[in-house]
């Protein structure tokens, strides 16, 4: 049943074809047999799966429901999720039951998606591999020597190995995208504050956004639908009509404009990923998209700056985990000091320290101006550069990432290079736009991802791009030999 289309699942749960109590149970049987390999879900929740999918049989029966019910589903551990344990990747979480769900959690549960269970990641999202888990590495199931990207990579990884049919995401500097193009599957990104961030646990707060990981764009629909939508107990949430995202995905891109940045094609690109890039550019094209050559001249600002912003949001952010109220607390502290001090040393990992003690250092006294205002400035004049394409084009297309996915502790001495992975997908998360990747061919056998980029609300308009590109190509349909 894996390798159904979640449309052609959908259809055969409507048509009494299969009930979601199987489909589920399908898919906690594939859980059993491959995660132990891979290591993408950090808890499996079978009896919580199994009630919910019953009830979805029962909501299908009655004609209640929408496309999605009955269909299961995995969560990023960055999710509240009511009951279960969230820990966001980190020890300082490993004993924390949320006592709510998340919006998008809710969502989910309200249509009766019965939840498979919560997939593993880099600790408090912080890292482009996968391997800053507390829980260990998670595995690119195309090849177990690779890492599956981050910090979703625990989500993209379900995907590609059919552990699931639909995972959430979240993505702060590129970690939807980046894991959706190492691990050949669909990942979109919207517009900042189109998914309510209530519940998802914050890392970089002006940054942070959840969105779909699926198959094919679709579905990336489908899910978004389930997710996007103004949420009042989210301050950042936008308040405006929400996009009728499938409806959208019939129609023709012809005299659609596609930007072209030369700066996406320099010195630092793989040779394998130029290639498929170019091919896919191509398609578009014989699709009677125009190809227009755009410019993004301060691209090479936004990595440092976004490491300046994001680390000084997460010195904030992580401030509140002190080792009193929840979450990790050392053994016998002396006094106040030690709690604090030993419960955060102990809870949690050196990626996440250095981002702290990073932030910390841009915030203080005598650096602010000097760093993080900057860093401020800087990234106007990356969202700047966008729109400034975008009167030129409607979408701007080029690599995901500089290289196919790389291996399993190549990066993990050299953290700067680990930073250069996002250098595509950080501009994005700058300017708030919406961006996806979009399966694009391979490169030495590993995945590489085509990303598409929009102005401010036009998800519907990336979705069908995608899609018009899926019905001429067969890449986001291709799954690893081992896991067919």
């Amino acid at each position: 049943m894996h390798t159904l289309s979640v449309k052609e699942m959908s259809e055969k749960l409507r048509n009494k074809e299969i009930t979601s109590v199987a489909l589920t149970q399908h898919y906690l049987d594939r859980i059993d047999q491959y995660d132990g390999e891979l290591n993408s879900y950090v808890t499996v929740t079978p009896e919580l799966a199994m009630e919910m999918a019953k009830h979805a049989d029962k909501m299908i029966a009655q004609g209640k429901g929408g496309l999605l019910t009955g269909i299961p589903v995995a969560h990023k551990d960055i999710f509240c999720t009511l009951d279960v344990k969230t820990t966001c990747g980190s020890k300082m979480l490993d004993n924390f039951i949320a006592p709510y769900d998340a919006k998008v959690v809710e969502a989910s549960r309200k249509l009766g998606m019965p939840i498979l269970g919560k997939t593993n990641m880099d600790e408090f999202a912080m890292g482009s591999s996968s391997e800053s888990s507390y829980y260990g590495a998670t595995k690119n199931p195309w090849d177990l020597n690779a890492v599956p990207g981050g910090s979703s990579g625990g989500s993209a990884a379900v995907i590609a190995a059919g552990l699931a049919p639909l995972a959430t995401g979240s993505d702060t500097g590129g970690s939807i995208r980046q894991p959706a193009s190492f691990c050949g599957i669909t990942g979109i990104k919207p517009t900042y504050g189109a998914v309510s961030r209530y519940g998802m646990i914050a890392y970089a707060s002006s940054f942070d956004q959840g969105g779909p990981m699926t198959r094919s764009a679709e579905e990336s629909a489908w899910l978004l639908d389930v997710m996007a939508g103004f949420d009042e107990r989210d301050s950042t949430s936008l308040e405006q009509p929400k996009q009728d995202y499938v409806s959208a995905l019939g129609n023709d891109i012809k005299g659609l404009k596609v930007g072209v940045p030369a700066e996406y094609f320099e010195a630092g690109l793989d040779e394998g990923v130029e290639s498929n890039i170019r091919a896919a550019i191509a398609e578009l094209e014989k699709l009677g998209a125009e190809i227009v050559e755009v410019s993004l001249p301060n691209k090479e600002l936004a990595v440092p700056a976004y490491y300046v912003l994001a680390p000084a949001e997460a010195s904030s952010n992580l401030s509140r985990f002190d080792g009193v109220r929840y979450g990790y607390r050392c053994e016998n502290p002396t006094d106040l000091n030690d709690l604090y001090t030993r419960s955060r040393s102990e809870g949690f990992g050196a990626e996440v320290k250095r981002r702290i003690m990073v932030g910390a250092y841009a915030l203080s006294a005598g650096y602010y101006d000097a760093y993080y205002l900057k860093a401020q400035k800087l990234r106007r004049m990356v969202r700047d550069d966008f729109v400034k394409a975008f009167e030129q084009c409607d979408v701007i297309v080029g690599p995901v990432a500089p290289t196919p996915a790389f291996n399993i502790g190549e990066k993990s001495d050299d953290p700067v290079s680990m930073y250069l992975a996002d250098l595509y997908t950080i501009p994005v998360n700058l300017a708030g736009m919406p961006a996806m990747s979009v399966p694009a061919g391979f490169s030495n056998g590993r995945p590489v991802g085509l990303h598409l980029v929009g102005p401010y609300h036009s998800e519907a308009k990336l979705l069908n791009v995608a899609h018009q590109y899926q019905q001429v190509t067969n890449w986001h349909q291709q799954m690893p030999e081992s896991y067919q």
